[in-house]
């Protein structure tokens, strides 16, 4: 008795957290545009932060470019992307907050895979002044997660911490490059509750939440 009690205990958890991740539709990006934006040197000048969004959501143009600049795959025979990782590990996960749901952002697909339907981006914005409450309306939270599983190669804690934190940096000066290619605001955060965050989203023990950066444009 006790085993077909458990074992539907597992059934109707399967269902129930399959029907959440269903509720939302994988969005398929388009290829990026190699030949918009602006040149280089120009962007690093323009580069900034700012911490005044409007509401106005991402065009699906615009979202497909910042995910293949964010960390796409720009050689596609040997799978490396467009930020550098310690060892190639490609740890940094990047998880993206919309008011439709929490995304997994899918780089070999070039994809959004579905994860959990609601609206997370005041949950990233918790330490967030008053003064400063438009970053809590940015369109677009991305939510840079470390897996610690994948960095085989690291001992200690401690060079996990320091390698994560690194390839995250680059991932996130990515964003901020494109971001002032094509007049978006974008501000970088760690004043995160990272534990509650962490439970919101369901990550396991091996995931370590590293910054959330707020994409949309200025207000």
């Amino acid at each position: 008795m006790l085993k077909k009690i458990f074992l539907s205990a597992v059934v109707i958890c399967f269902f129930v957290s399959s029907s959440i991740a269903q509720e939302l539709s994988p969005i398929k990006l388009l290829p990026p545009d190699l030949k918009s934006g602006k040149l280089l040197m120009q962007s690093l000048k323009e580069r900034k932060t700012s911490r005044s969004f409007s509401t106005r959501k991402l065009p699906i143009e615009v979202l497909s470019n910042l995910m293949w600049a964010a960390c796409g795959i720009n050689r596609p025979d040997s799978g490396k992307r467009t930020a550098p990782s310690a060892v190639n590990w490609q740890e940094i996960e990047v998880y993206v907050v919309m008011e439709e749901g929490l995304y997994l952002y899918d780089g070999k697909a070039h994809s959004l895979k579905p994860v959990l339907k609601k609206d997370l981006r005041r949950n990233t914005t918790i330490f967030i002044q008053p003064s400063r409450s438009s970053v809590a309306g940015a369109p677009l939270q991305f939510i840079y997660v470390a897996d610690y599983s994948k960095m085989w190669f690291a001992g200690s804690d401690e060079e996990k911490n320091f390698y994560s934190a690194a390839d995250t940096g680059f991932i996130a000066q990515n964003v901020y490059l494109f971001c002032a290619s094509e007049g978006l605001a974008t501000v970088v955060r760690g004043m995160v509750d990272k534990d509650a965050l962490s439970k919101d989203m369901k990550l396991r023990d091996n995931q370590k939440i590293i910054l959330v950066q707020a994409v949309g444009y200025p207000q």
